[in-house]
């Protein structure tokens, strides 16, 4: 299966009244050579009608306003995804070495992709991390990359609740456990301190079919939430995917939304409101093959349905997260 539908559901809920509510999310799929945006529709209730365009980075961003009073809010986006298959490109065996005697051209090029950032600092750890996967790697600019996903996997604990949306790279360095959002600061900030141009990249990971222990990690990492991996610009390949968290190539089971220097670019909510009511976030994410086995469409299903009663606090910041 290459087609699928994306439903996601975002339902904010306040203890009071509020109003003049501006929200912006990033969740309309990418379109480009590897995948195709088929379709795409918000809705919200309250009703109100979405503007969408492109930021710097090429992100689909649609903004809404709820002027009136609401004590409910509810977002759902609805998508048909085509996944088109792309030969692999071969690898490359540009070195280490070779790479930065073009320090200066790749950081004028990729200049954004290269600093660190607020979710992505240079700590010690970070160059320690740098070091070793340089030295264990075979010294290419590839396998450098790859090392350091591998050394991100195996060191580190998947662990929902571990950490929220706002936790730091230093937490998850010290704790060694965290989620998909945390492992890709870390392999982030491990190969822009070495000069490889990087990017985080928000999506949906599909689940396969069955009941193996891998199919069984995939459905607990990506299949009922957002994701996040990272692709690197490696001299010769263009932009490579790397998936720190499950430790695999990214292959057609991920969707793309969007790019960023990190989460912080790439929210797929992220709003403001007036009032003094606190408020509690429920979120639900369905994706699934569009057709059956037999070609048949699958899109008469229900939507995906948040939980009635809000989530705990750490739940929510969890969901956000991933």
């Amino acid at each position: 299966m290459n087609r699928y539908k994306l439903v996601h559901v975002t339902q904010f809920s306040y203890d009071g009244p509020v109003s003049e509510s501006y929200n912006e999310l990033r969740l309309r799929p990418r379109h480009d050579d590897s995948q195709s945006c088929l379709s795409f529709r918000i809705t919200t209730t309250p009703d109100s009608r979405a503007i969408g365009h492109q930021d710097y980075y090429g992100n689909w961003v649609h903004q809404f306003h709820i002027l009136p009073e609401h004590r409910k809010l509810r977002v759902e986006t609805e998508g048909v995804i085509l996944m088109h298959p792309v030969p692999p490109p071969p690898i490359s065996r540009t070195t280490l070495a070779e790479m930065d005697a073009k320090h200066a051209e790749i950081a004028d090029e990729h200049f954004d992709w290269l600093a660190p950032s607020n979710y992505c600092p240079f700590v010690p750890e970070i160059l320690k991390l740098a070091a070793d996967a340089e030295r264990e790697c075979d010294g290419t600019v590839h396998g450098f990359a790859q090392t350091a996903s591998s050394l991100i996997h195996a060191g580190f604990r998947y662990q929902q609740g571990a950490t929220h949306v706002h936790s730091s790279v230093e937490d998850c360095l010290r704790t060694k456990a965290g989620v998909c959002q945390d492992f890709s600061h870390i392999l982030l900030a491990t190969l822009r301190s070495r000069g490889v141009p990087a990017r985080y990249v928000s999506g949906y990971l599909v689940p396969r079919q069955g009941n193996d222990q891998r199919a069984a990690m995939e459905r607990v990492i990506g299949g009922l939430a957002s994701h996040a991996w990272v692709q690197a610009c490696i001299p010769g390949m263009d932009w490579v995917g790397l998936d720190p968290t499950s430790g695999e190539h990214v292959e057609a089971q991920q969707i793309r939304i969007a790019y960023g220097r990190d989460y912080g670019d790439v929210p797929p909510v992220r709003g403001v409101y007036k009032g003094h009511a606190g408020q509690s976030l429920a979120v639900d994410v369905h994706v699934r093959p569009a057709v059956d086995d037999e070609g048949a469409e699958q899109l008469q299903e229900t939507s995906a349905t948040p939980p009635v009663d809000p989530l705990e606090e750490e739940q929510q910041q969890q969901q956000q997260q991933q």
